[in-house]
């Protein structure tokens, strides 16, 4: 244990002696932590001091989230402004984020993580030929990360999930999530919590590390956005198209500094695995997380999933679970479930929002393919027993339809990746996390989908792996060339240009499970399962019903294979290797300080045009093998952003006096500038999509010094920070436009970096004339002290010194 001066330095929590002493029911967490235990009695404490001290009703929102602050009697707190200090229960990673996760809190010098923590092996299995093979393939190509993680995780006190166990966000669910907790994790599509009414947010690793350090998390203070349901939903409308519907409505961007809140009516009509779907992709509105009130939706999936006693202390807090009559919201979208039809979002942005009905028209109109390559349903955001389970009643119909009724029928073989009578799309699939078996129930089986059905051979459906797969480009797909032009539907959460398969003409469309079902059926987006008609080999016509499924298992979930590993009592003991000439893993080295000059002459690597997410910062794919190796990734740098001066994708001028070459790739052009500090000009939403740290880890790796857009995505705008590197905002953002990539900047009044106190930026143009402008930042007074100290980590260390 640390020293108890070192402990208050750090403002580490006694949370174990707290929770034994204090708990006035004392109810595990998870089953897999029995000594650690919910704090709701902590909660309605807090909540309690911060609602007489606002004077005012409290959103659900509001209640989660300064229930668990460090200092509640004394907080500042102002919505959209103040910065808060909390206290999380627990900390998640997913295995391709872990790595550098594991590798900080190495840095860091902690013997143990202060807090309960999970590592999961989901994002290095890459889908190829089937799920069992698949599976074995990576352990074997990723032993060596699995291993550092293991070790790592037995060494510091942190659960590890073994590859094979399941997606992260479906086994929080089903294990680690529960009504009124705070949890962070190493990856967007934490908020898939927020459907068991947990408060979930996505951050980088760096944040982990101060969670798992015992340090208060710091996060700007939300706003929050309410949704009002009313209604319910049915026939074909799912869970999926209330978020395509919220997408479409707030863009990719109108969520962001936000907490979107879903109340009304028209919450008991949605089960709590479609909770999840809902808050899973609010990540791609920008969002700081999503959250539903407490329900006996919510109560139900928890006496389902082992866990009635945490339902049963639910019930006895209700009140806290739920938002105070009058409160208030920033913003109020009202959906009226019995109105929305479905959508489908797409292509290369999740919130281009079309119906079903009309999407074939807009897309022949826009000269996107038609006709339907590849129909994937399954990964974080739809791989529910419901999901699968109305997927499967969508593909029965096509299989018992023919008169023959029999496995060589023409609807049946309409699923076959070879040559069907109806369509060549191939439908491939995602099993769940849960196990009891991941599709319905024998008696409702769909033999397309069924365990015991024909198999992928003969009923054309591919299962792939129970882990990320292409949802995260983890797809070595083989049906197409790079390049060639083609559409897929999904029922994933993202689909920016070669975020799936690598390739940039790839159209990726967003829609529920049952509709990839029914267009993949189809082979075509001008199919509208609501009106139109489907042809058999017998040549009679027939329309698909819209499906039902049991929204959970009759059984209670059977946990299936153990794949846990729980960390030793002591692990002091264990060693954790990283090998000096390793090309997957590599030790973190410190970054250097800030030398206290203001940073003159910047070399502007490259001014983007338009849309850059973390996708295109550090593409993933091929890449994550690199993960754990800093030096190795940072060859990926912004290879998929835009350079305004010539429309192209990893083409910058080059500026090298060694080479005649008129253009490099982005890293090759930080390579011959080692030593050279310089800044990248963004456009709107700058670094939103995924959590990945890497891509604040890598431009300050080589030589970044600031990051300077119109608007950031507010995870990417987070790591930056704590990488020690300046993300700024033009204070006009017309400014944008008077920055050329050959111009040299320098950014003044660093001596006196305050927060709220804009920066000066002089823009030196080649032919000798300035001009000067104003970067806003959102710094506080901590954030400037990792920056002072060259990054987070440097400033933890420098107090354990």
């Amino acid at each position: 244990m640390l020293p108890f001066f070192l402990q208050k330095a750090l403002g580490v929590r006694q949370y174990h002696v707290a929770s034994v002493l204090c708990q006035r029911a004392k109810v595990a967490m998870s089953h897999f932590e029995p000594n650690d235990y919910i704090r709701y009695d902590l909660l309605e404490k807090n909540i309690d001091i911060v609602r007489k001290r606002l004077n005012r009703p409290l959103t659900l929102s509001e209640k989660l989230v300064y229930g668990h602050l460090d200092d509640p009697a004394n907080q500042e707190i102002e919505r959209g402004k103040t910065y808060l200090r909390l206290r999380p229960d627990r900390v998640a990673m997913q295995d391709a984020t872990a790595q550098m996760a594991m590798l900080q809190f190495i840095s860091s010098g902690l013997p143990k993580v202060a807090v309960p923590s999970t590592i999961h092996c989901d994002h290095l299995i890459e889908a190829q030929v089937g799920g069992e093979k698949d599976l074995r393939r990576a352990k074997d190509i990723n032993q060596e990360v699995y291993n550092f993680l293991a070790s790592a995780g037995a060494k510091y006190g942190v659960g590890f999930w073994r590859p094979g166990s399941g997606i992260i966000h479906q086994i929080i669910l089903e294990n680690y999530a529960y009504p009124g907790a705070l949890l962070i994790g190493t990856d967007s599509h934490t908020p898939n919590g927020g459907g068991l009414g947990a408060i979930c947010i996505g951050v980088g690793g760096a944040d982990a590390v101060d969670v798992m350090a015992g340090i208060p998390w710091e996060l700007k203070c939300p706003k929050v956005i309410g949704v009002k349901l009313t209604g319910s939903l049915s026939g074909w409308t799912s869970p999926k198209d209330v978020i395509l519907k919220v997408a479409g409505i707030l863009t990719v961007k109108g969520g962001t500094g936000a907490i979107v809140e879903y109340h009304g009516p028209g919450v008991d009509s949605i089960s709590c695995t479609g909770m999840a779907t809902i808050c899973n992709m609010g990540a791609e509105i920008g969002a700081t997380t999503s959250v539903f009130p407490y329900n006996h939706r919510m109560k139900t999936y928890l006496n389902k999933t082992g866990r009635k006693d945490i339902a049963n202390l639910a019930e006895e807090f209700k009140a806290h679970l739920v938002p105070d009559p009058g409160c208030h919201y920033d913003q109020v979208i009202e959906i009226n479930l019995n109105e929305l039809k479905p959508l489908i979002n797409g292509p290369f942005t999740p919130d281009l929002a079309h119906s079903v009905a009309e999407v074939g028209a807009v897309a022949e109109k826009e000269g996107w393919p038609v006709d339907i390559r590849v129909g994937l349903i399954g990964s974080c955001t739809n791989s529910s027993y419901e999901d699968m389970g109305r997927s499967a009643a969508v593909a029965k119909q096509a299989w018992i339809t023919d008169s023959s009724a029999s496995p060589s029928s023409p609807s049946h073989q309409a699923l076959s990746r070879s040559a069907p009578p109806l369509s060549g799309t191939a439908i491939q699939l995602f099993i769940p996390q849960a196990a009891e078996p991941p599709f319905p129930a024998p008696d409702n089986a769909c033999p397309p989908f069924s365990p015991a059905g024909t198999g992928p051979e003969g009923c054309g459906r591919h299962v792939l792996a129970n882990a990320c797969g292409p949802c995260i480009g983890q797809w070595d797909r083989k049906d197409i060339k790079k390049g060639e032009k083609n559409t897929i539907v999904t029922s994933y959460n993202r689909n920016f240009t070669g975020r799936n398969d690598a390739n940039p003409e790839t159209h990726a469309f967003v829609t529920s499970p049952e509709i990839v079902t029914a267009l993949a059926i189809a082979g075509t987006l001008k199919f509208n399962p609501e009106t139109d008609f489907l042809t058999g080999k017998d040549g009679k016509k027939f329309k698909l019903e819209a499906p039902n499924a049991d929204e959970l298992p009759h059984t209670n979930f059977d946990p299936g294979q153990d794949t846990y590993q729980h960390p030793p009592k002591d692990g002091s003991g264990q060693r954790v290797d990283v090998s000096p000439t390793s090309q997957r893993l590599q030790l973190l080295e410190p970054f250097d300080k800030w030398d206290g000059k203001d940073l003159e002459d910047l070399q502007i690597l490259i001014k983007v045009k338009g849309k850059c997410t973390t996708d295109h910062i550090s593409a993933a794919g091929p890449w994550l093998k690199f993960r754990g190796h800093l030096d190795n990734i940072s060859n990926n740098l912004l290879i998929g952003a835009i350079n305004i001066e010539n429309g192209k994708a990893n083409s910058v001028r080059n500026a090298s006096p060694r080479s005649s070459v008129p253009s490099l790739t982005l890293p090759a052009t930080t390579r011959w500038k080692h030593g050279i500090r310089w800044v990248v000009i963004g456009d709107e939403n700058y670094g939103e999509g995924s959590s990945r740290e890497h891509a604040a880890l890598e431009p300050r790796h080589l030589g970044g010094r600031a990051i300077i857009t119109k608007s950031f995505a507010r995870i990417h705008e987070t790591n930056l920070k704590k990488q020690g590197l300046l993300p700024l905002t033009f204070a006009d953002p017309a400014d944008y436009n008077k920055i050329h990539p050959v111009d040299k900047l320098t950014i003044q009044g660093l001596k006196d970096f305050a927060p709220g106190k804009p920066l000066t930026c002089i823009i030196k143009h080649p032919n000798g004339t300035q001009e000067t402008i104003l970067l806003n930042h959102t710094f506080n007074e901590s954030q400037i002290e990792w920056f002072r100290a060259g990054s987070a980590l440097n400033r933890m260390k420098e107090l354990q010194g």
